[in-house]
Parts: structure tokens; sequence; C-alpha cells
């Protein structure tokens, strides 16, 4: 087995505790290993709800993969963001998949790089915004999808959330109408996540290890519990799953840590770097 020579983790579930914060445990694991390997957070949050994450762990200048794998960005020093992967959903797409929901009482949120568009404040724009620490722009999609189109622009992510039977139905659309186009997975019951079909976690990983550092993927350690880390957990030498893992991460995993409520990331760091 090659050297571990990248970590990468997933965030929600995976790499924050029941409080969805960093344990100090975890924060100090990172802090010394940080100038030895690049430490790759990879998470469906936009830039800015995991931005805050990586000043925590003094991570600022490492490359993260956001929405999926759809933008991947490195802030250096100085400040400037460099963009390594950028792809969007089509803006016709981005319409065709509102006007889905246009009949239901799905909450239905846009977003490109660190704008998040939501029609409304209701119950699930403020719990989004708890957990992230962003705040939405309360704006309708017409005029969003119109000023967008301007800026030749279209959505990284959807984020389609509420009762389970409508998300069951719109997910069963999306497969008939849009399979070609996107890729929609539960997160929970009531959260689906819409991304472009042609990235995913796993391909923005081995892209990102080997453009910029000039590694293989065999040479890196990951860490997920969720379905879109499967593939992720797949392509790398080192995939590692949290114990509250989704029983089908589990199995594919090269090994299973301890829970992300007892520091699994950070023990399993500690035992290997």
């Amino acid at each position: 087995m090659s050297t571990i020579r990248a970590i990468c983790s997933d965030i929600d579930g995976t790499l924050l505790d029941s409080r969805r914060e960093l344990s100090e445990r975890t924060i100090q694991s990172i802090k010394r290993v940080r100038n030895s390997v690049p430490v790759i957070l990879a998470s469906s949050r936009m830039p800015a709800a995991m931005r805050h994450l990586q000043f925590e762990l003094d991570i600022p200048d490492h490359p993260m993969i956001c929405y999926n794998g759809g933008y991947v960005i490195q802030y250096r020093l100085s400040g400037q963001v460099q963009v390594l992967e950028n792809v969007t959903i089509p803006l016709s797409v981005c319409a065709s998949i509102v006007q889905l929901t246009q009949e239901t009482k799905l909450h239905v949120s846009l977003y490109h790089a660190d704008e998040w568009y939501a029609p409304c404040e209701d119950q699930w724009t403020e719990r989004e915004a708890r957990i992230t620490k962003v705040a939405p722009v309360i704006r309708q999609f017409i005029p969003v999808i119109n000023e967008w189109k301007k800026q030749s622009k279209g959505a990284h992510k959807i984020m389609c959330m509420g009762d389970e039977e409508e998300i069951d139905h719109l997910q069963k659309n999306l497969t008939q109408q849009h399979a070609a186009d996107v890729h929609a997975y539960r997160s929970k019951s009531t959260y689906l996540e819409i991304s472009p079909r042609s990235i995913s976690k796993a391909s923005a990983l081995i892209h990102l290890v080997q453009t910029s550092y000039g590694l293989q993927p065999a040479e890196v350690m990951a860490f997920g519990d969720n379905y879109n880390d499967i593939e992720m957990l797949k392509a790398v030498g080192w995939g590692i799953a949290v114990e509250n893992a989704r029983p089908e991460v589990k199995v594919i995993a090269r090994e299973v840590t301890l829970s992300n409520i007892h520091d699994g990331v950070a023990i399993t760091i500690d035992k290997y770097l």
C-alpha cells in the first residue's frame, strides 16, 4: 500500500460532531499534519459554508471540493481565489427542474459559487442557514435565471427540501426527464441534492491530486459517510468510513473507524500519520 500523501474528508456526518462543529481533537490532529500533507475538504456545501472550517483547521490555502465536485477552488495567501474546476447544470435544465416543483410545496434553492437564492424565508432556509452559517438571498427564480442567462452561468447545485412523498415523486421525474443531465441523491429523506451528472467527489479529487500535487489516488486517504462518498472512497488507496456511515458505504470501505461524534477522522489520522 502506498504512503499517505494527501487527506480528503467529507464534512457533514463525517468530520463534524453532533453539534455540527469541529471537535478540539479533530482540529489538533489536522493542524499537526497540515504542513506535510494537503488536507482537502469535500462537500455538497457552497464555499462560504466550508471556509470558516478551513480557518478553524488552519488550512486556509488548501484546496476544497464544493458542490460534490462541481466547483473546486483554492484560496491563495494573497486572498485571490483560483478556480480549478467549474461545472454547472445548464440553465434550461435548471428552469425545467424548477417547473417540476411548481405544483408542490417543496422548498427549492439555487446555488452558484457563493450565491444562494431561495424564494422565501421558511423553516428550510432557517435550518440550512443555521447549519452552514450562511444566509440566503431571498429572490424569485425567474429574475435569477434571467440574470444568470446574461452572465452565461448555470447552477452548481439545486437543493429541494420538503415532504418525503413529494421528494420521491420529484426524484422519479428527474430520473425520467433529466437522467443524462443531473445526478439527484438523497442526503436525507427530506433532502434531494441535484448536481451535474458529469461530476462527483471522486472525479474532482482524482483530478485535483494529480494536477495540483502530482499524486496518484492510491496515495490519498479519504473519509465519508453517505452515498455521495462511495465512489470517492473506492477511488483512493485508503477509503475510510465512519461508524455512523450508511451500510453501503461501510461495505466498500477499506476500513471503518469510530463515528463522527467519537472523533473517528482524527483517530485514524493519528493512527497512520
